[in-house]
């Protein structure tokens, strides 16, 4: 039996893929490594069919047309069949360390029949190119080394989110909760970190730094000019959070995770207000009426707290150039903090 299934999703991955790969490998037969190939155009797929040739009880290949980074995540959900799923991006990689003590631990909980639905570890904002690097780590937020319920998460502030790079879901609940992320589609990492959630019931936070985040690439997502281009996806995300659950269905969740799922929706809330309002024109400002619009429609209860009483309310009624303005700011600020970009 697999304990983890590792999901690599790889578009014209050949310069870094195998620094990703190989650290996964360290994990041995414990480990299952989903390569999938999103229509890439140079050498990835026969790198990752190299790698199914010679350790073929552990990396499986999926060989399929380009659809972007949602629809790999997907498709190595259908494909894996491990206890847990995780998603290592093909320009990232994982401590070797953290994974065994990762591993031990879970192999641990197995024996005890003790089993967490998530296990939440660290990651880290690696930019190679300086040396510099800033760890996002939770031990303020939630007890370590144990198994608890949500009533024991404390309240996140401001950008400190459990992203992708932090959670390891148990693979059946994931499976549960029907999320299935929408293709061609920038920073759908976000509906990943937000739609399993309530389905998640016990939690094991682990206070070690397994993730590293690559940064650097200047067709990255997080690129602040791709982030200015790429608006309409970030709406589009935004809108799936929305459509996701109601405010009624978020109010009756444990305290605990009511609180992070509100969280989570102010803070991707003021990202796509950023992402929209950093350029102004007319296209821009119509595009973020009509996503108000939307969650309008929708449920006129998030409308509501999202539009007065949210953390983009300081903002949501300046004039549109002044937003842009505050926001770019902001985010500058917020990159040097965590060396992003």
């Amino acid at each position: 039996m697999k304990l983890i299934s590792f999901t690599v999703p790889c578009y014209n991955s050949q310069a870094y893929m195998k620094n990703c790969i190989d650290s996964i490998l360290t994990g041995g037969d414990d480990v299952e490594i989903i390569i999938v190939n999103d229509g890439s155009k140079d050498e990835t797929i026969n790198i990752a069919n190299d790698y199914k040739a010679r350790y073929p009880e552990i990396v499986k290949v999926v060989d399929k047309e380009n659809g972007g980074h949602g629809s790999g995540v997907n498709a190595g959900l259908q494909t894996a069949t491990g206890l847990y799923y995780k998603v290592v991006d093909s320009d990232d990689w994982l401590d070797t360390d953290a994974l065994k003590i990762l591993l031990d631990t879970i192999k641990r909980h197995l024996a005890e029949n003790t089993l967490p639905d998530l296990y939440v570890t660290n990651f880290i904002y690696d930019k190679v190119s300086d040396g510099t690097k800033h760890v996002s780590s939770y031990e303020k937020k939630m007890p370590q080394n144990v198994i608890f319920g949500w009533e024991n998460v404390k309240k996140f502030k401001y950008s400190h989110m459990m992203l992708m790079h932090a959670l390891l879901y148990k693979r059946e609940k994931v499976l549960e909760s029907g999320t299935v992320l929408p293709e061609h589609t920038f920073y759908v990492d976000e509906l990943y970190a937000y739609r399993p959630l309530p389905y998640m019931k016990s939690i094991c936070y682990l206070n070690i730094d397994l993730y590293h985040y690559f940064i650097g690439r200047a067709d990255q997502s997080v690129n602040i000019n791709n982030i200015v281009k790429r608006y309409e996806m970030q709406l589009r995300v935004m809108r799936c959070l929305v459509d996701s659950y109601t405010w009624d269905e978020i109010k009756k969740m444990p305290k605990g995770l009511k609180r992070y799922m509100w969280h989570s929706l102010q803070a991707i809330l003021m990202t796509a207000m950023f992402f929209t309002c950093a350029v102004c024109s007319k296209e821009r400002k119509i595009a973020l009426k009509e996503l108000w619009k939307y969650i309008k429609q929708h449920d006129k209860k998030l409308y509501k707290k999202l539009r007065y009483r949210s953390y983009a309310t300081a903002v949501n009624f300046l004039p549109f150039r002044v937003r842009g303005w505050i926001m770019t700011i902001g985010y500058n600020i917020l990159c040097k903090r965590i060396k992003l970009g």
